[in-house]
């Protein structure tokens, strides 16, 4: 094998595949990526064997087709230093040693990379799906970054490792929680297929959700989802990711939402993201709560770590009523905050200082939050 190509395109291309990469892995093999050259194009896979994904380039020159497997730590480190606008990959035979060799040629640098056999990798899916849904890229990828930092990878209750694909008609919810919160968004959707589609409620991987969070680019278009009996697989432009669906079920999530509230509040999210950041950095590992006081147009937030200190911050809110003092982990309040635009504003929904709070955006986005024990 031997071509040219880009090597922006490249970088991308392997720098998206290692998403997918584990280092820990003890098989060699699934550190690397497969690239496969032909017909004026070439694909590059990788997979952990629960998540894989393909990544198509056309920036490339094919003299000689073929595949050869490449490190993908060591294609990401080569790339990233050398200089030139393309780099050239060739598989070769050493005339010293008689055995074959990777050389790839940046410029005046060249590097000699072992060889694997890439009889040996994985099989990695292509999309070839009649009956699949469509989704905004722009849409979808607010959607993924909205919700997967709610999950919980390390669950063994339930199936909070992933997030929830609900559609009803033309609307899709996706829902995550760990149990202590829970983050839920809607959008538009269509369906395209022969064959009706059967709600069963899946729940995609959050290592594949991020996966194709990452590998989403521009606003324009749409994204194809496939749901099958086990497994999803995703076409969006270059990239063509495949996951295995999380076992077990979800928890009715939306009976986690407040039927009513008693006290809805406007709030900018700049200036709330800017307290809550501020009252985090007196928290330490043990002490994650912050107490947020609610008064007659005053928003007073309260944290107490013995090894830190203690930091009082405050914001005027529009709120009239009774005192409510109610304890929140910042880390959860900031990991929704960060998700949104800091000129937006949202709803903070209030009941008492026991009950789960509700947060919502003007825009399909709700996030639930239960309170922390008042005891210090």
């Amino acid at each position: 094998m031997k071509l040219s190509c880009s090597r922006s395109a490249l970088l991308s291309g392997f720098q998206i595949i290692g998403s997918v990469i584990s280092s820990r892995t003890p098989k060699e093999i699934l550190k690397c990526a497969k690239l496969e050259a032909g017909d004026g194009k070439a694909t590059l896979s990788g997979t952990d064997l629960e998540v894989s994904i393909r990544y198509d380039f056309e920036e490339v020159e094919v003299v000689v087709p073929g595949e050869i497997l490449l490190s993908v730590h060591e294609l990401v480190s080569i790339l990233r230093e050398a200089t030139t606008d393309s780099v050239e990959i060739e598989l070769k035979k050493e005339e010293e040693t008689d055995q074959d060799m990777i050389l790839i040629a940046a410029g005046k640098s060249e590097f000699r990379l072992s060889v694997h056999d890439p009889s040996e990798f994985p099989a990695v899916e292509t999309f070839n799906e009649s009956n699949f849904f469509e989704v905004p890229i722009q849409s979808f990828r607010e959607m993924i970054r909205r919700t997967v930092f709610a999950t919980d990878p390390e669950s063994t209750r339930y199936a909070l490792g992933g997030v929830l694909f609900d559609v009803e008609g033309d609307k899709l919810t996706l829902a995550a929680t760990d149990g202590r919160r829970l983050a839920m968004v809607e959008s538009a959707c269509s369906y395209q297929g022969s064959e009706p589609y059967e709600n069963n409620r899946p729940v995609i991987p959050a290592k594949a959700m991020t996966l194709i969070e990452k590998s989403l680019t521009g606003d324009e278009g749409n994204i194809q989802i496939a749901i099958r009996a086990n497994d999803v697989i995703v076409k969006s432009g270059r990239s063509t990711i495949f996951g295995r669906l999380v076992e077990g079920r979800f928890p009715k999530y939306r009976d986690v939402i407040p039927p009513e509230t008693t006290h809805s509040i406007d709030l900018e999210v700049g200036t709330f993201f800017g307290a809550v950041r501020q009252a985090q950095i007196v928290t330490d590992v043990e002490t994650r709560g912050v107490d947020f006081i609610f008064n007659s147009g005053l928003l007073t937030l309260k944290s107490v770590a013995a090894s830190v200190g203690e930091s009082k911050v405050e914001i005027p809110i529009p709120y009239e009523g009774e005192e409510i003092v109610i304890t929140f982990d910042v880390r959860y309040l900031a990991d929704f905050l960060k998700a949104l635009d800091s000129a937006a504003h949202i709803q903070l929904q209030l009941i008492d200082s026991d009950s789960a709070a509700v947060l919502k955006t003007d825009d399909g986005y709700t996030y639930v939050i239960m309170p922390l024990s008042q005891a210090r």
